[in-house]
């Protein structure tokens, strides 16, 4: 594992640590979409030369939505949480997939948080094995998935069974 493999490691274990909605899997999601090269984009925020936030996008399958991608996990130090890190690199995150020709994003957490993006609960869309009340989605044009959604196999890492990002 390179240098910056390893500070994305451990600022993602440091900003999920403690946190009740975590497995503490996360740290080993991030490594094993890297290895599997299906991290679509991923991005960072950067103060100084420390590393405080890091947000991954990878595809979704099955195949009939190539287009689609996952948002997840989001990190932030946690001395810098609630000071819009997150929110920056979400964004940041999301306009790169628009510049990009995606044609949507879908992820698996707060609605609370995240439909200041612009995502809806679509319980319809979540794979098996998902908290559909949590599984929410944002198109990016007219078009929905014609299908559930399935999360990188990396999403199992470590595994407490979820495949969440």
């Amino acid at each position: 594992m390179d240098r910056r493999s390893r500070r994305h490691r451990s600022l993602t274990a440091r900003a999920f640590a403690g946190l009740s909605f975590s497995d503490g899997t996360e740290p080993r999601v991030i490594d094993a979409l890297r290895q599997a090269k299906a991290l679509f984009s991923s991005l960072v925020a950067v103060i100084g030369e420390r590393v405080v936030g890091h947000v991954a996008f990878s595809e979704v399958g099955p195949l009939a939505l190539q287009g689609w991608f996952a948002l997840g996990p989001v990190s932030v130090d946690p001395s810098l949480q609630r000071r819009s890190v997150g929110t920056q690199l979400i964004e940041a995150g999301l306009h790169d997939l628009r510049a990009r020709g995606a044609k949507g994003c879908v992820l698996v957490g707060d609605h609370r948080y995240y439909r200041r993006f612009g995502f809806s609960v679509a319980p319809a869309f979540a794979p098996p094995d998902c908290p559909a009340e949590h599984f929410q989605i944002l198109a990016f044009g007219a078009s929905l998935p014609h299908r559930r959604v399935a999360f990188h196999a990396a999403f199992s890492a470590g595994d407490s069974g979820a495949t969440r990002p």
